[in-house]
């Protein structure tokens, strides 16, 4: 990755600066622009997701095998471990001049099979864009014409700055260009007309690189954000899927969150739907009355994350033989574009075990992949028993069998969990169908179930 990103710089650093809908309709158009939800009493912004495998989805995901999946998986995992351990040791990429400047690289979570997507509106006038939406990354960005290096396959056109009446390259000299090591991990670039150059590199060796910008967000029903800062990608490759970009939905100045707060509260919820429904990311308000809550955590691993306590899962109704400690002594945060939730070894020893025993009678099958507790028969044969998470504060999860065991193939199910290495991670298998938000104002995450089908 390290020659990629050298030659991005290389090319991008000499060169010089420079609501239609774009997005094809089908089947399920009508779920996908129906952008304003009307949840409970909130009044918050609104917006629809998608499940990455969901046929209704604006920008499905290409077939992928689940083990291919599970890989990308485990390379997204990897990669907040090293970023989280300070253990991330990747090529150096020369700037401005090839023998000048190096710097190193530090990748954020893999991003593209486990994100959901949305769509956003950009530029005056505005056009719609398919996004994927990330807890773990700060920097938004998508893909921008003329592409000077690459743009991978996406659905609609490629946002195009020369067309918009608003946009406007973020100088090297601007605050915002100061903040983006933080956001992304990586320095920023000057390039030789002096606007400001971003690169966001992520652990599955996915990258984009490009310039800084600032723009009209379209979002909703009528919300917009004047002066939105974001990456105008001009080399982005990896798997990004067929989205235009991507969503940073964490604790950091440059992240969506952040720049909306002002007009809308710190704060945003979210229900990550399975592939046969729809979800929805609500920012802004929301019904305090209907969630439990647990406090957010504050880690010096890394203040951009969301960090959470986990104190104790029972399996039918019975506590796992470990001790409080197992819980708390391995930091966990929750994040919504992990799809397995991987637990502190001892913990996971003791559900793997506890669930080997309520499912005794049914035959057990080989590990696959990362998943080393399975058994033959699909999800919906299985007597599954009551699985509950439970955190600081009481605030509960209460997982229903299909947030248990995951059928990955035609003959064999899987306990949807896994060992951790150093960090613990509430993944969004365990979150489907639950209402999450996150209250950053409050600092307080909670749960509420039935958010979404």
């Amino acid at each position: 990755m390290g020659w990629l990103l050298s030659l991005s710089f290389f090319l991008i650093l000499t060169a010089a600066s420079s609501l239609e809908e774009d997005v094809p309709h089908s089947s399920c158009s009508s779920k996908f622009m129906d952008e304003l939800h009307r949840l409970n009493d909130s009044s918050g912004l609104h917006l629809t997701l998608h499940h990455p495998r969901s046929r209704c989805s604006p920008a499905p995901f290409p077939n992928l095998t689940f083990s291919t999946i599970l890989s990308h998986d485990e390379a997204r995992v990897r990669s907040l471990t090293a970023r989280l351990t300070k253990t991330v040791s990747l090529p150096v990429a020369p700037l401005l001049r090839p023998a000048a400047v190096s710097i190193p690289l530090s990748p954020g979570a893999s991003t593209g099979v486990g994100n959901y997507v949305t769509q956003i509106g950009l530029g005056t006038p505005a056009k719609a864009y398919v996004m994927v939406v990330d807890t773990g990354s700060s920097l938004s960005w998508l893909q921008c014409s003329p592409c000077r290096i690459y743009c991978h396959d996406q659905v609609g056109s490629v946002f195009d700055p020369a067309a918009s009446a608003s946009y406007r390259p973020v100088s090297c000299s601007e605050s915002e260009c100061d903040s983006l090591e933080s956001a992304t991990l990586n320095p920023s670039a000057c390039s030789l007309d002096d606007v400001c150059i971003y690169q966001a590199s992520y652990g599955d060796r996915s990258f984009s690189v490009g310039y800084l910008s600032k723009d009209v967000l379209s979002l909703g029903s009528g919300q917009r954000l004047a002066g939105f800062v974001y990456g105008c990608g001009q080399d982005n490759e990896g798997l990004f899927g067929r989205s235009a970009g991507l969503i940073g939905l964490a604790r950091n100045r440059l992240s969506l969150l952040s720049q909306l707060a002002p007009s809308l509260g710190y704060s945003f919820s979210y229900c990550l739907s399975t592939a046969a429904s729809t979800g929805y990311l609500s920012i802004g308000s929301y019904n305090a009355r209907q969630f439990s809550y647990t406090p957010m955590q504050s880690s010096s691993l890394d203040n951009s994350l969301y960090f959470v306590r986990l104190t104790s899962i029972t399996v039918g109704g019975r506590g796992l033989p470990v001790s409080s400690s197992a819980y708390t002594g391995t930091p966990t945060i929750i994040d919504s574009g992990t799809v397995i939730t991987r637990l502190p070894s001892n913990v996971y020893a003791a559900l793997s075990s506890a669930i080997a025993a309520a499912l005794r009678e049914y035959p057990r099958q080989p590990a696959y992949s990362i998943l080393d507790t399975c058994f033959r028969g699909s999800l919906s044969r299985l007597a599954v028993p009551t699985v509950e998470m439970v955190f600081q504060g009481g605030a509960t999860l209460r997982l229903a069998p299909r947030n248990v065991m995951i059928d990955v193939d035609g003959s064999t199910t899987c306990l949807a969990f896994a060992p951790a290495r150093r960090v613990a991670i509430i993944g969004n298998k365990q979150q489907e169908t639950f209402s999450v938000v996150y209250d950053v104002g409050r600092s307080r995450i909670g749960f509420a179930a039935g958010g979404c089908g």
